[in-house]
């Protein structure tokens, strides 16, 4: 979502508020023309909407054209089109009752030309919606904000990590310690070839633990469920930060990540907690050594450097597995943080 604009409308001009969304990375603003005040505005590109109902970019040299249209019947669907035709540079469309339609057929429309369509968000919930319609997403948002708070739950949704550098490690031992509590998380989502959870017993050490959408003679695929581990193991979240397997929850959102470096949030969808025979697996990464603790099943798979898969119960020392190595070992409530920490 590097590429997409968030623009917050204020529900009232707060310095301090806007010092804050600053220091966040925020850059794009919207506000009437009558509550604009030099100071207030310091940093920031201002979509200024007029009393006529035109936005314009507030001291702006550049020349973009801006148009504003409301959408509220199937005729307006193509005054965007004509008025993307004629050349304008960024469309802000309001679409005060149906949303995800308009915005689909918009999108679906618009994905071959310059023009760049953004939406006006009812909440804050509807932001990330929004970003997603037709996978592509609109360009931008516009977003209104009450408090600081609101600002950071906005700037949380553009978070998401999309590529993560992994490495090959050796594995140096694997052996059965009996029974245990495993977590399966499934996802609200497919899940293809190569991608799992980023799961480890330790806070710099992640095994990259595929999902279940190979099927045998014994068992039918479930490409949207990772067996990911014990429930004291840590995952990866979408921010870059960690839970507990056991916090994961309905609801929630959680890193997938590839083997080919490619990352994604998607929703988990039910979580299952059941006591099953375990096997640990150890491994080492240059100095780094790291492990992790699966269940002892022919379904449960890592990733070897070659990019194939390979069964927890296949698994043998000296094989090459994919996993990826945190900068930051130690961890404050899941928060990455700089100390001295040894975990074994």
């Amino acid at each position: 979502m590097m590429n997409k604009h968030i623009i917050i409308s204020p529900s009232h001009l707060d310095k301090k508020m806007l010092d804050y969304a600053v220091s966040l990375g925020i850059r794009d603003l919207y506000c009437k023309y009558r509550e604009v005040s030099e100071e207030l505005i310091k940093g920031f590109n201002v979509y200024v909407e007029k009393e006529d109902g035109e936005v314009e970019l507030l001291g702006r040299e550049d020349t973009r054209r801006i148009v504003k249209i409301r959408v509220e019947e199937a005729n307006d669907i193509e005054k965007v089109l004509d008025t993307a035709r004629a050349g304008a540079d960024i469309i802000l469309v309001d679409t005060p009752s149906w949303k995800i339609i308009p915005l689909e057929n918009l999108i679906a429309e618009l994905q071959r030309t310059e023009t760049r369509l953004y939406a006006y968000s009812s909440s804050l919930e509807e932001v990330e919606t929004l970003l997603g319609v037709l996978e592509k997403g609109v360009d931008g948002v516009v977003v209104r904000v009450e408090s600081i708070e609101d600002v950071e739950k906005v700037v949380e949704v553009f978070k998401t990590i999309k590529e993560i550098k992994l490495v090959d490690a050796e594995v140096i031992d694997v052996k059965s310690i009996g029974m245990g509590d495993r977590v399966c998380v499934d996802t609200a989502s497919i899940l293809n070839i190569g991608e799992g959870l980023l799961v480890g017993n330790t806070a710099q050490f992640f095994f990259l633990v595929h999902n279940e959408n190979i099927g045998s003679i014994f068992t039918s695929p479930r490409p949207f469920r990772v067996n990911a581990g014990a429930v004291h193991c840590y995952v990866m979240m979408p921010d870059g930060s960690t839970k507990y397997l056991s916090e994961i929850s309905s609801g929630m959102k959680i890193l997938v990540a590839s083997s080919n470096g490619q990352a994604r949030a998607v929703t988990v969808g039910r979580v299952k907690i059941e006591k099953r025979p375990m096997k640990l697996v150890r491994a080492r990464f240059k100095e780094i050594e790291g492990s992790i603790i699966l269940q002892d099943a022919e379904t449960i798979r890592l990733v070897k450097s070659s990019g194939s898969l390979i069964s927890i119960t296949d698994l043998n020392p000296g094989e090459k597995i994919v996993v990826y190595i945190s900068e930051l070992k130690a961890r404050h409530f899941g928060k990455a943080v700089e100390e001295f920490i040894i975990e074994r």
